[in-house]
């Protein structure tokens, strides 16, 4: 299958005053990415609260991205669920509608012991969506599921004919490789965090990468590969490690799904609050993290709205 080239954004999903989904400010938020260079949304993922949502819910904020969205910008839809049926459903959906790919995390209950199991879970959703790329998202601080990724690879491949690769984030850079290396990049391996994108490129010739703070701040993201490409590796560490700076403030205030949901709100696109049970930023905290964020020139380089 054609691999994913560029950054892929895992935006935020609105809600209005009364916790209400709210996909008016999609046009915007589209335009906004666009305008930075990014290629494509996973949307319906951990940034976006997918398992915080109906499946009516999910399948209203996947049709309003994929209405939005021009061809050639890429809508993947995160279809997981605990209920196997759920997932069947959105991701026949997905396909419906015109979705470029879609993807599941692997369950957080009941707990997977083995990985034929997740192989199965995969299969019984990619079979419900057989003309889209089909992703797994490997995230196993989420689910706990630390399941070697290559014997993923090896047990999948000739059995799920639609399976794409695999949306990697992890910290391992070594495992992240030999994904990219099995049977000379087979698969589409997209890396998945932000904060070691620079080490991707150079170990693991990453091509595609899905990210959450490339919400707020693609232009670092962008800037990475740039130099990177043009061999100016000074530049692409400087840029790397402003990235980690912005990171280290966003942990302190809860992480990018808390936290960056209102970094949203700072640079003028109001996406409202989490639900629970996330704790969401008081006003002092906002203000703190603000200051913060002021400290290190962030809004200098960070998305504008128009």
């Amino acid at each position: 299958m054609k691999q994913i080239t560029g950054l892929i954004t895992a935006p935020f999903t609105a809600f209005d005053e009364t916790g209400a989904l709210n996909t008016k400010p999609i046009p915007k938020y589209l335009e906004m990415l666009q305008a930075q260079g990014i290629s494509g949304v996973y949307v319906n993922g951990s940034s976006g609260e997918g398992y915080l949502m109906t499946d009516e819910e999910r399948m209203e904020n996947a049709s309003a991205w994929i209405d939005a969205s021009p061809k050639d910008f890429k809508v993947i839809v995160h279809v997981g669920s605990p209920s196997l049926k759920s997932c069947q459903k959105l991701s026949s959906h997905a396909e419906e509608k015109g979705a470029y790919a879609t993807s599941v995390m692997g369950p957080t209950f009941p707990k997977i012991g083995r990985l034929e199991e997740l192989v199965v879970y995969c299969e019984e959703v990619a079979n419900f969506s057989p003309s889209l790329p089909f992703y797994y998202y490997h995230i196993p601080a989420f689910n706990g599921l630390n399941f070697s990724m290559v014997k993923l690879l090896e047990m999948v491949d000739g059995r799920i004919s639609n399976f794409a690769g695999i949306k990697y984030t992890s910290e391992s850079l070594y495992e992240y490789n030999q994904c990219r290396r099995y049977k000379d990049n087979k698969f589409d391996i997209l890396h998945g965090q932000d904060e070691t994108l620079l080490p991707s490129l150079s170990m693991g010739g990453a091509q595609g990468c899905i990210g959450g703070t490339f919400n707020y701040a693609a232009s670092l993201y962008t800037g990475i590969v740039d130099a990177f490409q043009q061999g100016d590796m000074a530049s692409a560490v400087k840029l790397q490690n402003k990235s980690q700076d912005m990171i280290d403030i966003i942990a302190a205030f809860r992480g990018n799904i808390v936290a960056g949901k209102q970094v949203m709100k700072l640079i003028g696109l109001n996406l409202g609050r989490n639900r629970a049970p996330f704790q969401n930023l008081t006003d002092s905290e906002l203000s703190d993290m603000k200051s913060r964020l002021e400290a290190i020139n962030f809004f200098s380089f960070a998305n504008t709205i128009n």
